[in-house]
């Protein structure tokens, strides 16, 4: 669908806008300078008026100021009769001042009562020892707002002074006269802008036809309609812009028409590939995917279509476009979330003989099981040497003791064969850990299962620790129903899951501390429970106990004989009963080890 361009965001109207604001500021700059200089010439013409009339008048005043006067309301009278005739200014007021700052005359006949007062205007002062206060200061009238100038002039007789002019004129009319102009200014600015905008309207339409044409073009070549041309109505650079668009056209019709005969052979054989493929542009921009690397991607090809290669694969911080051309190894990613989910990519060149390099194929392999196969055979390998070697160390340095005269001494022979020995049986038990382990992963073994009432059969798993439990000091509570609880279970095997549990809450509970059984019903489950007054596990660790060769405290744990492959042979051996084991535990406090297995009422009787 073809987005129309509103008139307020078309070249037409910013073309316009270009050329109205053009006149408007050279208008505006015009009418600021002339303003400014017209204002300047009428102010300097006032006070150059002012300043001649004052010094007029003060030439009149010399005569009466100097002359014998027997009333002095006859001086009044010649000094307001020549203020009349010579200083008739309108919206002025001017002050005769004597030398002993008397008013002696005022030509604002409003303002007569001030006749005969002393002046405090320090103008006035300044005037009657001879300092001219000009070219004269303006201030605002506080009851009107008008601006005023202030002009106080000496009157001198030779070199005497005899009196002195207070003048007060306004000059508000001046600005008056210039806010009047300034509307005429602005007046003609608008007129100005719109007839400048009227003629850009029908200009524009010169320009922006043959550019609206194109435009129209652009929009069906973009839904793929190559059989329009632009009309060419000129030879200027429109006319040629419109002749290159044209030829443009014809030129993309054909490169699209190449493009996907070839895609549609490529997609074909990247379909049915069971690896992950990405093509990308020499600029390492990706132009192709094939949906088995959406699948493992997590994202589709229109999404992340012209996506930089290194983003997309979440390397950017490791490798640049360029430096993964020649890069000959494999590349490992990890897109792990919740889950592990690792994926190998491995990088090959686009390249036509010997010119230069047209882009690059990543091929992508999930590569998870393996990894986590590789890993868990490195780890085991690794503890497995190690619970070996610790072992053997013990053994070796023993022997050579014995062998270097150790043997003959009656105190040390029979200690060291002991140590000898304890690492001889650990040994052994290690090896059968890890051969149940194994045959329990190959599923190489068979349960022989049997209805046994659980109450009674842990009561006697719990009298059989009961003799190492007194030395240890260590008692045993009891919390176990009295009801019968019948459970389908091998008995070996179990008995190899509590004795494992049991002895851990034996190793680890400190001398006189208690360690609790409890069975109860849960439901459709039989829930067996065994807490420790130890020294807990840290919340980070309760996690990984269940992991083949875990130890929270290595130390502790080797120095008790334990191998680390105890509560994993527990874990394997009870979810092969149907059941699930867990912990909960609080550091310094204590530990308890949860199971359940499943338990069924009928059949319990039907036993």
């Amino acid at each position: 669908m073809e987005r129309k361009v509103g008139f307020f965001k078309s070249i037409q109207f910013k073309l316009i806008i270009i050329y109205v604001l053009l006149i408007l500021i050279a208008m505006q700059i015009m009418g600021v300078y002339f303003t400014r200089q017209l204002e300047d010439q009428l102010v300097e013409n006032h006070f150059n008026m002012l300043d001649e009339r004052a010094d007029l008048l003060a030439y009149s005043l010399v005569e009466p100021l100097t002359a014998q006067w027997e009333d002095r309301a006859e001086l009044t009278a010649e000094v307001n009769s020549l203020l009349r005739d010579l200083f008739s200014i309108e919206n002025s007021e001017v002050q005769v001042i004597d030398a002993n700052r008397v008013v002696i005359g005022t030509s604002n006949l409003s303002n007569q009562n001030i006749i005969g007062q002393l002046s405090s205007e320090i103008p006035v002062r300044r005037a009657l020892i001879g300092n001219r206060d000009g070219p004269g200061s303006i201030y605002r009238d506080p009851q009107t707002g008008n601006r005023i100038r202030v002009l106080a002039v000496p009157i001198r007789d030779e070199e005497a002074i005899v009196g002195a002019l207070y003048i007060e004129a306004s000059i508000e009319d001046i600005y008056d006269q210039m806010q009047d102009i300034n509307s005429i200014l602005a007046s003609g600015t608008l007129i100005a802008a719109s007839i400048t905008a009227l003629l850009m309207i029908l200009l524009s339409r010169t320009i922006t036809g043959p550019i609206l044409d194109m435009r129209k073009q652009a929009l069906r070549m973009g839904y793929g309609d190559f059989s329009r041309k632009v009309n060419v109505h000129s030879t200027d650079e429109i006319g040629q812009l419109a002749m290159s668009f044209n030829d443009l056209t014809m030129k993309l019709k054909d490169a699209l028409s190449t493009r996907d005969q070839e895609q549609k052979k490529l997609r074909s054989v990247l379909t049915h590939m069971t690896d992950g493929v990405i093509a990308s542009d020499k600029y390492g921009k990706m132009i192709l995917m094939n949906k088995r690397a959406e699948e493992m991607l997590g994202v589709s090809y229109e999404e992340v279509q012209g996506t930089l290669l290194p983003e997309l694969l979440n390397i950017s911080e490791t490798f640049a476009v360029d430096e993964l051309y020649d890069y000959n190894d494999s590349v490992l990613l990890d897109f792990s979330t919740e889950e592990d989910y690792l994926i190998q990519a491995s990088f090959s060149v686009i390249q036509e003989d010997e010119g230069p390099v047209n882009g690059l194929i990543t091929v992508l392999h999930d590569v998870t099981e393996r990894e986590k196969i590789e890993q868990e055979r490195r780890e085991f390998v690794a503890n497995v040497s190690h619970e070996l070697r610790t072992p053997l160390t013990t053994m070796k340095s023993y022997l050579e003791a014995l062998d270097d005269g150790a043997m003959n001494d009656p105190n040390l022979a029979p200690r060291f064969l002991h140590v000898t020995q304890n690492e001889t049986e650990r040994m052994i038990r290690l090896v059968n850990d890890l051969l149940q382990l194994s045959k329990i992963d190959t599923h190489d073994y068979k349960l022989n299962l049997s209805w046994v009432d659980l109450g009674p059969y842990l009561h006697d798993m719990i009298d059989r620790h009961e003799i190492i439990a007194k030395e240890k000091d260590i008692h045993f509570i009891r919390k176990i129903t009295k009801h019968a609880t019948f459970v389908e279970i091998d008995q070996d095997k179990l008995t190899q899951v509590i004795d494992n549990i049991l002895s851990n809450a034996m190793k680890y509970s400190p001398e006189g501390g208690d360690v609790t059984i409890t069975l109860l019903h849960q439901g459709h489950n039989v829930r067996v429970s065994i807490s420790d007054q130890g020294m807990g596990i840290p919340k980070e660790s309760q996690t990984k106990i269940f992991d083949r060769f875990y130890r929270v405290d290595k130390a502790r744990a080797r120095s008790v004989g334990g191998t680390g492959l105890g509560l994993a042979i527990a874990k394997e051996l009870v979810h092969a009963h149907g059941g699930e084991i867990w912990v909960e535990s609080k550091y310094k406090v204590g530990t308890t080890i949860y199971f359940t297995l499943p338990y069924s009422t009928f059949k319990g009787e039907e036993a």
